[in-house]
């Protein structure tokens, strides 16, 4: 059973590619989407595979008892009466925020009430939705947005509207739009700063549709080749598109923990979720805010800084259950 959770925020500070393999579009290494909104993603394995690997360095040893008890054993080096499953949980990152070039501003982070609803729908996992401010009660449509009271990246104060990369919306200044920007400000983003004020001042609701289309049409294409290093031409069919999610993307991704799961020894108690979750953030934090994800590590892809929420233990009047 879950005891313990936590919400891990993901800002990419280059572009990442968490990729599915090969597309049947023209596209030949399409990334990570989901399959009911095509919104971006970035599969929990991925990030589980990553923190492990940093906190089995951290750790010095992958037979340390701390990496054993937060992702358990390896199967080719233990006896099968001392297996037992980890007892961190990794969600998949979801996106909250997408970066879209903008007229004024240079870009805004875009987002739209489904996804901020669905974030909030996860925060109560956290049991942190009571902080979270109240969202706009009526939906934009097509073509509208809402965006904050000292809004950056409209077009002029006497004739108000907003240019994304060649589309232009029609807009209006909202006080919840103000107080969801302020809130993530302060509570999801890595950064501070800059980011923070840009975050504040360059928030974009946009209606589900037009939020979908952008993050559907709107990211990076990337055309590779490899070449001959004997005739400096391309190698025969070594000409591929990939596809990235844009820099300056925010995803989050849920943290879960159960009690240790590995047997005690003879008068120990297995450990709390709640010790584990905070031992799994502090050894994560120890090797600094960055995350390498996704590939083309060697081409400088997929870093990403990282922003834990504090973890809370799950009460008794709390289900556990994700």
């Amino acid at each position: 059973m879950i005891t313990a959770t936590s919400m891990m925020y993901i800002y990419t500070e280059t572009s990442l590619h968490a990729g599915v393999g090969s597309g049947l579009s023209s596209i030949e290494l399409p990334i990570q989407r989901e399959r009911h909104t095509q919104y971006p993603m970035i599969q929990g394995s991925s990030i589980k595979g990553k923190l492990r690997a940093l906190i089995v360095d951290q750790c010095g040893n992958k037979s340390d008892r701390r990496v054993e008890a937060l992702f358990g054993h390896e199967r080719e080096t233990q006896e099968t009466d001392r297996l037992h499953a980890g007892a961190l949980i990794v969600g998949d990152a979801r996106i909250l925020l997408f970066p879209v070039r903008s007229l004024r501003g240079v870009f805004a982070y875009t987002t739209s009430l489904d996804v901020l609803e669905r974030f909030r729908k996860d925060l109560t996992h956290i049991h942190q939705e009571q902080t979270f401010p109240q969202l706009p009660p009526e939906r934009p449509t097509n073509g509208q947005a809402l965006v904050t009271e000292d809004s950056e990246v409209i077009t002029s104060e006497e004739k108000s509207g907003l240019l994304l990369e060649e589309f232009s919306f029609e807009v209006s200044k909202n006080q919840q739009v103000t107080s969801v920007a302020h809130w993530l400000a302060e509570h999801a983003l890595p950064l501070d700063g800059y980011w923070a004020g840009k975050l504040r001042s360059s928030l974009v609701v946009l209606s589900d549709d037009d939020f979908r289309d952008f993050a559907l049409y709107s990211t990076e294409l990337i055309t590779r080749i490899a070449l001959n290093q004997s005739t400096k031409t391309v190698e025969e069919r070594a000409l591929w598109t990939e596809e990235h999610l844009p820099a300056d993307t925010l995803l989050y991704a849920p943290i879960y923990a159960t009690n240790e799961r590995r047997p005690s020894e003879q008068g120990q108690q297995p450990r709390h979720g709640l010790e584990l979750l905070q031992e799994a953030q502090t050894l994560s934090q120890q090797a600094g805010p960055y995350l390498q994800l996704g590939g083309d590590e060697t081409v400088g892809r997929g870093f990403v800084k990282v922003r834990w929420s504090p973890a809370v233990p799950l009460t008794s009047t709390t289900t556990g259950k994700p």
